[in-house]
């Protein structure tokens, strides 16, 4: 019989990636997490027997799950919700997303964790788009507490080999353009997220941050907005807060609206 507070593998993939997302705690063994080092977008690793340690770093719903979602998701969901903190286990645990073909993060693609677990990047200051979209996909895919650093161009570098970040979307780096892809291109990809809401997305993107509006009629909009909030916001974080909502719109459009049109007026007398 199924947990009274359990959430099916369709569930959590349609609030994957999007603001309403909880925290994801993966509590598999070493054993198995040895046998597939990959982790449900947004988790972070949790050890069961330490829940002292790391519960009050949980703020707000969250799901948990382990290799079949029996044990140790039903004690620690249990525990937690003691502890008045919503929770609910995953039905089938990792397994079953797996088997169900949902994106995986590869953890040896994680950036350098700070002490609170936090990933660190570093970039150019004054984004436009692939500045933005790169960390609207961490904070909402791989991270949601991501930390990102904005400094002058040529301090990038120096910036994350001292605080020990990884650099992004600046030439000679792993995370940047490779041919014809930009840097959100490649974190769909080295991130296992090719899913097909985010590859359309990606095609979006690309077009505005590489003056190929031909491949996608919405990117001049993207562009256009892009521009538009980089002179409204003189802080970059400022700029990426608000970033964050035009690009959760563009997603939800690429993963449910695409089909929908629009007209006015909608009806007509006499038709």
């Amino acid at each position: 019989m199924s947990s009274t507070k359990a959430i099916s593998v369709d569930k959590l993939a349609r609030l994957v990636g999007t603001p309403k997302c909880p925290t994801l705690i993966d509590l598999r063994t070493e054993a198995d997490f040895e046998e597939d080092q990959r982790l449900i977008p947004s988790a972070r690793r949790r050890n069961a027997d330490c829940l002292k340690d790391w519960i009050g770093s949980v703020n707000g719903p969250s799901i948990v799950y382990c290799q079949q979602g029996h044990k140790l998701s039903e004690g620690i969901g249990a525990l937690l919700r003691a502890n008045g903190l919503p929770a609910e286990i995953l039905e089938g645990g990792f397994e079953a997303w797996r088997d169900a073909h949902q994106p995986l993060i590869p953890v040896d693609k994680l950036a350098t964790t700070k002490s609170d677990g936090r990933t660190i990047w570093v970039t150019r200051a004054r984004p436009k788009i692939d500045r933005i979209a790169c960390p609207w996909l961490i904070r909402r895919f791989v991270d949601p507490n991501a930390i990102f650093l904005f400094v002058t161009p040529s301090e990038v570098l120096a910036v994350a080999e001292r605080f020990g970040g990884a650099p992004f979307d600046i030439e000679g780096v792993f995370w940047s353009h490779r041919g014809d892809l930009c840097t959100f291109d490649v974190m769909v990809e080295e991130f296992g997220l090719s899913i097909k809401p985010l590859l359309h997305l990606a095609t979006i993107v690309r077009g505005a941050d590489t003056s190929r509006p031909d491949i996608a009629p919405e990117a001049p909009g993207l562009l256009a907005a892009s521009l538009g909030l980089s002179r409204m916001f003189a802080d970059d974080l400022d700029q990426l807060d608000a970033g964050m909502l035009l690009y959760d719109a563009f997603y939800r459009w690429c993963r449910d609206a695409t089909g929908e049109t629009h007209n006015w007026p909608h009806t007509r007398p006499g038709v």
